[in-house]
């Protein structure tokens, strides 16, 4: 069996962790279809759930997708961009997963929300009313407005949208962005608007209800940080502290974490301080770095490379399955614990990238929080410890073709890394 024409390229590029604009353009489509593909099977679901849902959620959810379907022709590009969301995806995977019935009835809600963020980037008007039965609105990468009537008023004008609480509570107007993305700012009581981090588009996430499974996150199943509690100031300073070391380090990889990345997560505080910060990634919503606010903005840089990977390798599966179902399990360099194929390939992945960045922060200016003194420490670490798990990969039966070929081209890629580090100069 060999790859589809053009696969080979993709993973070529992909295999060397570097930013690759042929590479990256097919995982954001991959991306997207798959998005399509999991929005029309809630739509088949809804459709063939018969008498387990009230018709007056029925009748809801009906709107809502009518109204997205007209944001969509709208503006198609605002609404892709919308439904690419990583907390769309986990909303997709949620509704999907739920039992029929109440469970599936609760989860559709969310759908009001998106067709009304939708409307917004696409600048159509909307009237009459809707249920919140939560009491809160969250329009995905926008924000949330309080609604303790469980009911809001809709109105405005194109490119205008009024949100208001049917008891006069709280009301927002949302205009839709103007050129390039530029967000006005919002005006209302009641109004919680997500906050971009500093020199980017990548927002600090604090309100979905999709941003952290129900069970947490990690061995302690860490919560989502709520607001006012997420530490808004501190993550924009380390953002950009962070940044400014990556753009001196390597500028490519600076801006691919900016244009990968859609969302910054915070997470709870751990109940044992002292350790390394948790950060994730999941497979539900690529796009979305979940962590705990990292000691320092070097922490955060190494971060930010380290989950980048994780979305570009999760998207890299839904495009060309890369793995098998399997039960065999690894010990690797930078776990502790027992690791399971698909784990120990996405940790080669980002482990690889960031033995790229020690390499190049070895040998390039001198910038503040010991980034050289890290990077001369760490890059052995990190290259060993990619060599052994490499070899781990290279004969296991749980890989595809396409996951086989991957694992050649980092091996490549791999060495060419320590001849590089070792050559003078």
């Amino acid at each position: 069996m060999t790859l589809a024409p053009g696969s080979a390229e993709i993973i070529g590029e992909l295999a060397t962790t570097r930013p690759a604009p042929a590479g990256t353009a097919a995982l954001r489509a991959a991306l997207h279809a798959r998005r399509m593909l999991l929005l029309k099977a809630v739509l088949v679901r809804v459709e063939r759930s018969g008498a387990s849902l009230d018709t007056a959620v029925r009748a809801r959810f009906e709107a809502d997708w009518a109204l997205l379907e007209r944001a969509e022709r709208a503006d198609p590009a605002a609404v892709r961009a919308l439904l690419d969301y990583p907390m769309t995806g986990g909303w997709l995977g949620a509704a999907l997963a739920a039992d029929e019935g109440p469970a599936l009835a609760e989860q559709l809600p969310y759908l009001t929300g998106l067709a009304l963020a939708a409307a917004v980037l696409a600048g159509c008007p909307v009237d009459g009313e809707r249920a919140v039965p939560s009491g809160r609105l969250v329009l995905p990468g926008l924000g949330a407005l309080c609604c303790p009537s469980g009911r809001v008023l809709l109105g405005g004008r194109p490119g205008a949208l009024r949100i208001a609480d049917s008891a006069g509570a709280a009301e927002v107007l949302l205009a839709r962005p103007g050129p390039g993305g530029r967000r006005p700012v919002p005006d209302g009581t009641g109004w919680l608007a997500l906050r971009e981090l500093p020199g980017s588009a990548v927002l600090l996430d604090d309100l979905d209800p999709y941003r952290v499974p129900a069970p947490g996150i990690g061995p302690e199943a860490l919560p989502a940080g709520e607001r006012p509690h997420s530490a808004p100031r501190e993550w924009a300073a380390r953002w950009r502290a962070a940044r400014a070391l990556l753009s001196a380090t390597d500028p490519p990889r600076a801006a691919e974490t900016g244009a990968v990345l859609r969302a910054v997560v915070p997470l709870a505080p751990s109940g044992r301080p002292g350790g390394p910060p948790m950060s994730a990634t999941l497979r539900a919503a690529p796009g979305a770095l979940l962590s705990q606010l990292p000691q320092d903005p070097g922490d955060l840089a190494e971060t930010l490379v380290h989950e980048t990977q994780h979305t570009k390798l999760a998207t890299l599966h839904e495009l060309l399955p890369l793995y098998r179902p399997g039960g065999a399990r690894y010990r690797v360099g930078w776990r502790p614990d027992p690791r399971p194929v698909p784990g120990v390939l996405q940790g080669v992945y980002a482990h690889l990238a960031l033995a790229d960045l020690w390499r190049r922060a070895g040998r390039g200016p001198v910038v503040a929080y010991g980034w050289r003194d890290r990077a001369e420490r760490q890059f052995d670490t990190r290259w060993d410890h990619v060599g052994e798990a490499l070899s781990i990969l290279r004969e296991s039966d749980e890989l595809t073709v396409a996951g086989r070929e991957l694992v050649h081209a980092m091996e490549r890629h791999h060495v060419s890394l320590g001849v590089a580090a070792r050559s003078p100069g």
